[in-house]
């Protein structure tokens, strides 16, 4: 029953997102006026538009989607996920706008979005959720959607970095039919397979044109161990899986001064004594013990420095693609900086947070716009 074109109310925000992304009051007072033609809808009308749409914007996704596939064709053998959060400058929480890990480390409500992109990085799904919601099933929600709108029937990669690895999805990934590329801590891994970490055998020296070394690696295929949940019991399955492992001296010397410089102030806020709140980042290297009836003590933990520091520069990546070449893994799972890049051209370009937006499905309509 709306008075006014939807397309016309669609097609003319997306444009004045790109012209000059503002608040939809400056947009529909500032920026519609001056776009090609007159817009034919009200500010209210726009608000009631952006709800409708929002209530349903994984429909249009799809639309978008299959109209994509249409015009230029779409590549569905690997798919690249990943999630990020938007704050919102809100003091209290709602249903949707929860408070949870911020990318921005900010201490304000957020909601979070997962962003899926084909083999050639065009975006072909989108999904919103609260902000103290886990990441890890939206991988599942998003690529099981994706398949049944688009009757996508053969196999897929899922490529996904360490946020994203856990054994629920390398199991989904494996019960579809699919396979998986994911990042793993080295940190975290059983003491046998740090030893093979740390093992000078093995490594081939990758060099750019010049012959400068940009790399290390080795790899192994072998069966691990994984613990997941079905019928609300958990089983240990074994998995056969590649492993690459790389060492990058730059990012070494990156990682070490980082760590040098957290523990410097985890020591001197431990020298003067400060609260436990003040630590932030630097509080994984200080060990606090709490004394009944006494004030904390608090320890520097240089265990988990001297840990931290023998494993910088290290990035281990496991995939079901036994028979892929460590080139192939390499250059796979590094082409997941092309979502990076689409977060930040969201969050800095389109100015997508903070939102002003109010209700949950106006604010879904915000975001469906910037994706768009």
């Amino acid at each position: 029953d709306f008075q006014f074109d939807l397309y016309e109310l669609l097609s003319s925000l997306i444009f004045a997102r790109a012209v000059n992304p503002c608040s939809k009051y400056r947009t529909f007072h500032e920026v519609l006026p001056n776009l090609y033609e007159p817009v034919h809808y009200s500010y209210d009308q726009l608000l009631d538009g952006l709800s409708f749409i929002g209530n349903d914007y994984q429909k249009f996704v799809e639309i978008f989607t299959v109209q994509t596939k249409k015009a230029f064709g779409l590549d569905t053998s690997k798919s690249y996920f990943d999630c990020t959060n938007f704050y919102f400058e809100i003091d209290r929480e709602d249903d949707f706008r929860r408070k949870g890990p911020s990318k921005e480390n900010r201490k304000d409500p957020i909601i979070g979005l997962g962003l899926l992109l084909d083999s050639n990085q065009i975006p072909i799904g989108m999904k919103m959720y609260p902000g103290n919601a886990s990441e890890k099933p939206v991988l599942r929600d998003v690529i099981d959607q994706l398949k049944t709108q688009n009757n996508i029937v053969g196999k897929t990669i899922h490529v996904a970095d360490k946020g994203l690895n856990c054994a629920q999805n390398i199991a989904f990934s494996k019960k579809n039919g699919d396979g998986y590329l994911f990042s793993k801590s080295v940190k975290g891994l059983p003491e046998t397979e740090k030893a093979w970490v740390l093992l000078e055998n093995g490594w081939k020296d990758v060099k750019d044109k010049n012959g400068n070394l940009l790399y290390r690696c080795k790899s192994c295929v072998d069966k691990f161990p994984y613990k997941v949940e079905h019928d609300g019991k958990e089983f240990i399955v074994e998995l056969t899986e590649k492993r690459l492992l790389t060492y990058n001296p730059s990012l070494a010397t990156k990682k070490r001064y980082e760590i040098h410089r957290l523990s410097e102030k985890a020591k001197s806020l431990t020298v003067s004594g400060a609260k436990k709140a003040e630590y932030g980042e630097a509080g994984k290297y200080v060990s606090f013990t709490d004394k009944t009836g006494e004030k904390a003590v608090v320890n520097i933990n240089q265990d988990a420095i001297d840990n931290d520091i023998r494993f910088a520069g290290y990035n281990l990546l496991v995939t079901s693609e036994i028979k892929m070449t460590d080139q192939d893994i390499y250059n796979t799972y590094h082409n997941l900086w092309r979502i990076e890049e689409s977060f930040k051209i969201m969050k800095s370009d389109l100015d997508a947070r903070p939102a002003f937006c109010q209700k949950e499905e106006t604010i879904k309509g915000h975001f469906l716009i910037c994706y768009l």
